[in-house]
C-alpha cells in the first residue's frame, strides 16, 4: 500500500532546515568578525581611557572583576548630567585611569574638601590599567565616523532644507569628499606600538578602521616640518585675510613685532570689523539672512540714556552691545556636535587656571536656550574639545612635539566636514571653539583657523585675529561648587596697601617685576611664590587690601590675575604687550583697568602714584560695575561670564558674515 507523506511535513522541515542554516551562518560570520574588530569599529580615531567608554568583556587581559567595577563606574557616568560635577559616592577603587605610558597616568581623583572630580599625572607602578593600544580591550576607541551609507549624507541633507535654501541656487559639490581622505602623516621607525594614524588613499568605509596609540614603550617618531603636514583633504578650509601664517617667517615676526599701544589695538579692530569678512556660504540659507538682518538692527540701534543694568563707561558703545545681546537671546541657536570621545571631547575641567574652557564647555552643553538638537535649526556650530586634554594625551614630552595633536583635531574635522554639510558650506566660518591652554593658538591655527577661536592666550603675535577671534577670560577656578565664594573686598578707603603681585617667575617679564620692586619700596608688596605661613596675610587678603593688583604676563600674555583682581575689587594693572583683553570688541578696559608697556616695568610705581585718587575712585567703581560680567554661575545669569563669551562669538560672527 502505497502511502503519501503529508505536504505540511515536508514544508516544516524545509524551513527547520533554512533558519539553522541561516542561524549558522550569522554565528560563524560574528565569531569571524568581533576579533579583528573590522566591522564594528567607525573609522575615526579617538583617544579613549577607561571609565570612558563601554568595552567588550572579550579580553583576555582584564579581569572580571575590573569588568565589573569598570560597568558600574560608566553606568554612573551615563547618569550623571555632568561627569565633573559630583558623582555621588563613588568609591576609591572605581577611579579613572588612563596608561599615558611609561609609567605615567592619568588618574581622577577626588578632592578632599569639595568633593570635585580634578585630573593628575602620577607614576605610580601599583596601578596596572590596560595601557591604551592593547588590542584585547581596545581602548584606542573611535569616534562616529563615516560608513558607506554616510557617504551620501552630505547631498541628502542639503536635499532637506527647503526652508533654509534659495531653490533657485544650484547647489555646487561640498568642498569635502564624502569620504575621509586622511592626512596624517607620522613617520615611524622600529617601533611595536607608537602614536600613530593609519593613512590611506583608499576610501574609508564601515569596514576599515583608523587609531590612535599611545605608546607604552619609547618612541621613535620623526618630527615632520610644517611643509610636511599636507592641507586637510577632506574638509574647507579657505585662506582668507586673516588666513594662517604657518612658516618659520611668521614665527620671526612674533619676535619682531613691536608692541601695540592701546589707540592702535583699538585702530586694529575697527580695521579688521571694516575689511574683513569670513568665506562667502556655498549655498543660501535663512539663517544668513536673519544674521544679517541682525548687523542693520545692531548698527542702527536706538540710543541709550540710562541703563539700570549695564555700566555704560565700561562699554565701547552701549546701545549696540544692548541690543546685540537682546538680538542673541532671541536669534542665536547653537548646534554641539555629539561626535568626540572623552577625556578630549564632552570632559569638562572645572578647576585650576584652564578652568574656562571647562565652564563653558559645561554650561554649553547643559544650555535649552540657545542649543538645538536639529542642527539644521542651528545658525552656529559648538565643537567641544578640550585643549588642556589633548595636551594631556597626546603630547610627546620624549619628542617636544606638537604635531599629534594637530593631526588628531585635523582628523575630527575632516570627520565633521564628511558626515554633515555644514562645515564646508562656510569653510568652518559658523563654527566655534574654547579653548583655555596656552597651546591652543597653535593647536587650532592648523585646523581650526577659520572658525571663531575663543582663546585665552589672545596673542596678536601667535595668529590671534581681533575682530574675528574671542578673547576668553583666564579664570581660576578654586571652589567649582560656589566659584563666587569669598567675592569682593575691602572699601576704596580702607585699602592701605598701593600695588600687590605674588606669583612664580614664568616668562622673562616677571623676573625684571622683582628686580626693580621686590624689597625695595613699602608700598610695593611685590613677592614671588608666597608660601603658606611665611606672611601675615594671604595672597586673597592682599588682592582685598590693595588699590592696584599687578598683572603681568607669565610665559604667555594671559593671566587668570586679571579676573582675580575683578573678583576682589582690585584695580588690574595689565603688563603684557599685545594681549587683546578679553571681550575687547564691546568692552572699554581703559575704564576699570590700567594698562602698561613692558618696557616701564622700572616706572611702575611712578605711573601709579601720578593717577589722582578721583581717577582711581573712578576706576575702582568700574571694577566693582563689571564685576558680574568676570563671574561664573552654576546656573548662568544674565551678562555673566557665559553670556558675555557667547555674545562675543555672535556678535563676531554677526560683523564678519557675508551673505551668499
Amino acid at each position: 500500500m502505497v502511502q503519501f507523506q503529508k505536504p505540511w511535513r515536508t514544508t516544516l522541515r524545509s524551513v527547520v532546515l533554512v533558519i539553522a542554516t541561516i542561524a549558522f551562518s550569522v554565528l560563524v560570520f560574528q565569531t569571524s568578525m568581533i576579533p579583528s574588530k573590522v566591522a564594528l569599529s567607525p573609522p575615526f580615531h579617538a583617544v579613549s581611557s577607561p571609565g570612558i567608554e563601554s568595552r567588550s568583556s572579550s579580553s583576555s587581559n582584564f579581569s572580571m572583576d575590573n569588568l565589573n567595577v569598570q560597568r558600574v563606574k560608566d553606568n554612573m557616568l551615563d547618569d550623571d548630567e555632568d561627569d565633573n560635577i559630583d558623582l555621588g559616592e563613588e568609591e576609591p577603587d572605581s577611579e579613572f585611569l588612563l596608561d599615558l605610558g611609561n609609567g605615567i597616568i592619568l588618574k581622577k581623583v577626588r578632592d578632599p574638601e569639595d568633593g570635585f572630580i580634578s585630573f593628575q599625572k602620577v607614576v605610580d607602578p601599583k596601578y596596572s590599567s590596560p595601557k591604551i593600544g592593547d588590542s584585547a580591550s581596545d581602548f584606542s576607541a573611535s569616534l562616529d565616523g563615516v560608513s558607506e551609507r554616510n557617504q551620501t549624507f552630505i547631498l541628502d541633507q542639503i536635499k532637506e532644507f527647503p526652508d533654509e535654501s534659495n531653490s533657485s541656487v544650484a547647489v555646487p559639490t561640498p568642498v569635502a569628499a564624502h569620504i575621509i581622505e586622511p592626512v596624517e602623516k607620522v613617520l615611524i621607525k622600529n617601533t611595536s606600538n607608537p602614536i600613530s594614524t593609519a593613512a590611506t588613499n583608499t576610501p574609508v568605509s564601515g569596514e576599515q578602521e583608523t587609531t590612535i596609540h599611545l605608546s607604552p614603550e619609547k618612541q621613535s617618531i620623526e618630527t615632520l616640518t610644517d611643509d610636511s603636514v599636507p592641507i586637510q583633504g577632506g574638509s574647507a578650509a579657505p585662506r582668507n585675510s586673516f588666513g594662517g601664517k604657518n612658516n618659520p617667517k611668521w614665527r620671526k615676526n612674533k619676535r619682531a613685532m613691536p608692541p601695540l599701544s592701546m589707540l592702535e589695538m583699538n585702530k586694529l579692530l575697527v580695521r579688521n570689523r571694516a575689511s574683513y569678512r569670513s568665506m562667502r556660504p556655498r549655498w543660501s540659507s535663512a539663517h544668513d539672512q536673519n544674521m544679517l538682518a541682525a548687523r542693520v538692527q545692531i548698527e542702527n540701534a536706538p540710543i541709550l540714556k540710562n541703563d539700570q543694568e549695564l555700566y555704560a563707561p565700561a562699554f565701547r558703545n552701549l546701545s549696540t552691545f544692548k541690543r546685540s545681546y537682546e538680538l542673541m537671546e532671541s536669534t542665536l541657536k547653537v548646534y554641539i556636535y555629539k561626535e568626540g570621545a572623552k577625556p578630549v571631547f564632552h570632559q569638562p575641567l572645572l578647576k585650576g587656571i584652564y578652568a574656562s574652557e571647562g565652564w563653558f564647555m559645561k554650561l554649553m552643553e547643559r544650555n535649552k536656550h540657545f542649543v538645538v538638537k536639529d542642527p539644521r535649526k542651528a545658525n552656529m556650530f559648538y565643537i567641544p574639545f578640550s585643549s588642556r586634554f589633548l595636551e594631556f594625551a597626546l603630547y610627546d614630552s620624549n619628542l617636544h612635539s606638537k604635531k599629534n595633536m594637530v593631526q588628531y583635531l585635523q582628523g575630527y574635522v575632516d570627520m565633521i566636514a564628511s558626515k554633515y554639510p555644514f562645515w564646508n558650506r562656510t569653510g568652518g566660518a559658523d563654527h566655534f571653539v574654547a579653548a583655555c591652554h596656552d597651546w591652543a593658538p597653535y593647536e587650532t591655527r592648523h585646523t581650526m583657523d577659520t572658525t571663531i577661536r575663543a582663546l585665552c592666550n589672545a596673542d596678536i603675535r601667535e595668529g590671534f585675529r581681533v575682530g574675528k577671534d574671542v578673547s576668553l577670560p583666564e579664570t581660576l577656578i578654586r571652589l567649582p561648587r560656589n566659584p563666587v565664594r569669598e567675592l569682593g573686598g575691602r572699601p576704596a578707603s580702607e585699602r592701605t596697601v598701593l600695588a600687590f603681585f605674588a606669583g612664580n617667575m614664568h616668562g622673562s617679564l616677571r623676573p625684571i617685576l622683582l628686580q626693580h620692586w621686590e624689597n625695595k619700596d613699602p608700598d610695593m608688596k611685590i613677592f614671588g611664590p608666597m608660601r603658606p605661613g611665611a606672611s601675615k596675610m594671604s595672597y586673597s587678603q592682599y588682592m582685598k587690601s590693595s588699590k592696584y593688583c599687578i598683572c603681568p604676563r607669565g610665559y604667555e600674555v594671559n593671566s587668570p590675575r586679571i579676573v582675580e583682581s575683578i573678583f576682589y575689587e582690585c584695580v588690574p594693572v595689565i603688563i603684557s604687550d599685545n594681549y587683546v583683553l578679553p571681550f575687547f570688541e564691546v568692552l572699554n578696559w581703559e575704564a576699570f583697568s590700567v594698562i602698561i608697556p613692558e618696557e616701564d616695568v622700572p616706572r611702575l610705581k611712578e605711573i601709579l602714584v601720578s593717577i589722582p585718587m578721583e581717577k582711581y575712585l573712578s576706576l575702582q567703581q568700574g571694577v566693582k560695575k563689571v564685576q558680574k560680567h568676570f563671574l561664573w554661575h552654576n546656573s548662568p545669569v544674565k551678562y555673566d561670564i557665559f553670556h558675555m563669551i557667547l555674545h562675543s562669538i555672535w556678535f563676531n560672527r554677526v560683523f564678519t558674515i557675508r551673505a551668499r
